[in-house]
């Protein structure tokens, strides 16, 4: 009678402590995820941090298109509006803060297209230098967003998986959404430098 108690008692120990282990893995997973999300708006905000200096240098032209300059200084305030807690990355979330990004992106791009018609601002060193550092800013972005989507992949797959997915459930881990490509993202953007002002 002894035997079996005490055998009993090793598999509840050896599912407690299965448990306690499972959980704690979560929780790390959890926390590189939230890392990851750390570091992805942290390059944004470098992109963001670099916008007024680009403005100002672009300013300094004459003519240069005004609505141009107001759609990026627009996009960036909304973009900058927009924030996402680490604790909050389901899939529509992320999907909204994907969009403000992608619209200060789209501005960006427009912006340094349309700069090419003003061979004077491109002669500029300072123009250069931030056109380099926001070249150098979107590949870090896309870096992070890279590292972000992996933690998320391990995160997805350790809570989805059973039995781990029990006491997922039980401890209130829920799977965390992407950054997915956008709508028509496969298609090459067409530029015409051609285009009248």
């Amino acid at each position: 009678m002894n035997k079996k108690i005490w055998i009993g008692l090793g598999v509840v120990a050896l599912v407690i402590f299965w448990g306690i282990g499972s959980r704690n893995s979560m929780a790390t997973s959890d926390q590189e995820v939230k890392a990851s999300w750390a570091n992805v708006q942290s390059a944004y905000q470098r992109r963001s941090d670099l916008i007024p200096n680009l403005v100002k240098t672009v300013q300094g032209v004459a003519n240069f298109e005004k609505s141009t300059l107001t759609e990026v200084i627009q996009a960036r305030a909304s973009a900058t509006q927009m924030k996402l807690d680490a604790k909050d990355l389901s899939p529509e979330n992320m999907q909204k803060y994907q969009a403000a990004q992608s619209s200060l992106g789209g501005a960006l791009s427009r912006l340094m297209v349309v700069a090419e018609n003003y061979p004077q601002l491109r002669a500029t060193e300072n123009f250069s230098e931030l056109q380099a550092q926001l070249e150098g800013t979107e590949n870090r972005i896309k870096e992070e967003r890279d590292r972000f989507n992996s933690s998320v992949k391990n995160y997805n797959s350790l809570i989805v998986t059973f039995p781990n997915s029990l006491i997922a459930s039980f401890s209130g881990f829920a799977e965390k959404g992407f950054f997915q490509a956008e709508a028509g993202a496969e298609k090459a953007p067409e530029v015409n430098f051609d285009e009248k002002k």
